[in-house]
């Protein structure tokens, strides 16, 4: 942009102009640096604290939301080997052993493996048990719990996206 000097000495809103953008750039790259420095483990933090949360109320009788479906999942997946407290016990365990790696930033990779394999019995309602999470007037409270969980994997992808650039050796 152009700046005209006027009368009174001082320059026109133009260069004016130039020098608030300069500063909004420059803030603007700070901000950036410090997102980029902190976004993704702040994100691999709060995941890894949600799955240590949630795990861990599973361990407690009557407190989980979800304790019957849980249930009933592990019964379907594991053909009825795996069912009541057993599919809780083992499913509060996976979970807050995938908390746990994502908190600490220790064997982030297996965590991320057995997340995997946590969404694949998160997600599985949905196809066993849909009549009855799905009625006329939408989704239940049930599969609305469940269908956020699509944030959690998108999380999740971000983090193993960051986690899978550095080589498996040292």
């Amino acid at each position: 942009m152009s700046s005209t000097t006027l009368v009174s000495g001082r320059t026109s809103t133009a260069a004016s102009l130039d020098t608030i953008l300069d500063r909004a750039e420059a803030a603007q790259a700070v901000v950036q640096r410090f997102l980029s420095r902190t976004s993704v483990p702040a994100l691999r933090v709060s995941l890894g604290l949600v799955f240590l949360v949630f795990g861990a109320l599973k361990y407690l009788p009557g407190v989980s939301p979800v304790e019957g479906l849980v249930s009933r999942t592990w019964n379907v997946l594991s053909f009825g080997v795996i069912d009541g407290y057993a599919a809780l016990a083992i499913t509060a365990t996976l979970e807050v052993f995938v908390g746990l790696t994502l908190v600490t930033g220790v064997f982030v990779r297996i965590g991320l493996i057995a997340l995997a394999g946590t969404f694949v019995g998160i997600f599985s309602p949905l196809v066993f048990f849909n009549a009855e999470l799905f009625t006329a007037a939408g989704p239940t409270l049930t599969a609305q719990y469940i269908l956020k969980d699509l944030v959690l994997v998108t999380a999740a992808m971000v983090v193993a996206a960051t986690a899978l650039k550095r080589p498996i050796r040292r």
